[in-house]
Parts: C-alpha cells; structure tokens; sequence
C-alpha cells in the first residue's frame, strides 16, 4: 500500500474511533502535524555541512523554500482528515512550517544512543551519530505546547475551573 493511502486509513480509523468514543463536551482534541527533521543540510543552502551538526541558527535568512524532507502529502493528508470530522472538532496545530527553520535546535551529538550519552569517539563522528530527529528540551517542544495553551486560552467554549476548595472530596 502506498505511504499516503496508508496514512490516510490510519488516520481514518483513528478520526472513527475518535467521533464514537469522545464527549467534544467535555473534551478537547488536539492533533500536532509532522515534525521535521533536519538530515540533509542541501535543504537549507548548506551542502557541505554534517546533517544538524553544529548548526546555531534558525534558517530565518533562508531566501529559497526550504527542503529538510517533509512529506506535505501527509500533512494535507493530516489536515484534510482532522478539518472533515464533524461531531467532535479536532483543532489542527500546524507545528510544521514553524519546526522547519528551527535545523539548530535538534540534540545532534548531545544525546542518547541505547540509553547511554554518546561516548567522546562517537560525538567526533556526527556524519553517522548526530541526532536530528529529536528535539532539544527545553526548547522547540515547548513551543508547541505554547500554541496548544493558546488555543485553550482563548476558547470561547472554555469552562471556568472551580476552585479547589469547592470540589468534592475523594
């Protein structure tokens, strides 16, 4: 089956389950697009770097469109399913575009590898070891949950929360 036909009835079995099985009264739902990652330096006017290696900036200078290997057929796919479902309204963030610039903030040689920070060999080698899937915390993630916290803040429909002294005991 091909990738986006793939996605797409995963994403079709989740949106059903989702409409039969969640209260849109008494909750929220959130779906976060891709996350970018940042393997291939071509992507942003750089050819001769390593990946993410060594990378300080966001790519906010960048004049050309930036090609770090995101798959926009997913994303579509992503948000054409979430925007269709209509008993229960999923609130797409888009964390995509934003994660794209952001080539400096991955762990690259400061991570994990099977549970064990990389030793000094392996950071001496970023073409086969840096880390540019993952994100650095704090940092972008918290960004995201930035616009997540946003969108509650300024929902109509929020409910006031009661003080902890006025809910029941346990």
């Amino acid at each position: 089956m091909e990738r986006v036909a793939a996605y797409r009835k995963v994403l079709k079995t989740w949106s059903r389950w989702v409409e039969k099985h969640v209260d849109p009264k008494r909750s929220t739902v959130f779906f976060m697009s891709v996350s970018p990652v940042h393997m291939q330096s071509e992507g942003w006017g750089k050819p001769d770097a390593i990946k993410c290696f060594s990378e300080t900036q966001p790519a906010i200078n960048y004049t050309k469109k930036l090609e770090v290997g995101t798959d926009w057929d997913l994303f579509s796919t992503a948000h054409h399913v979430t925007k269709a479902m209509k008993r229960v309204p999923v609130h797409f963030i888009n964390i995509t575009a934003l994660s794209e610039i952001r080539k400096d903030a991955h762990t690259s040689v400061n991570t994990l590898r099977q549970g064990k920070l990389l030793t000094k060999e392996q950071k001496a080698n970023p073409r086969k070891f840096a880390d540019c899937i993952h994100w650095c915390l704090p940092g972008l993630p918290d960004t995201w949950n930035e616009f997540i916290y946003g969108h509650i803040v300024s929902s109509p429909q929020r409910r006031p929360v009661e003080p902890i002294e006025n809910q029941p005991q346990r």
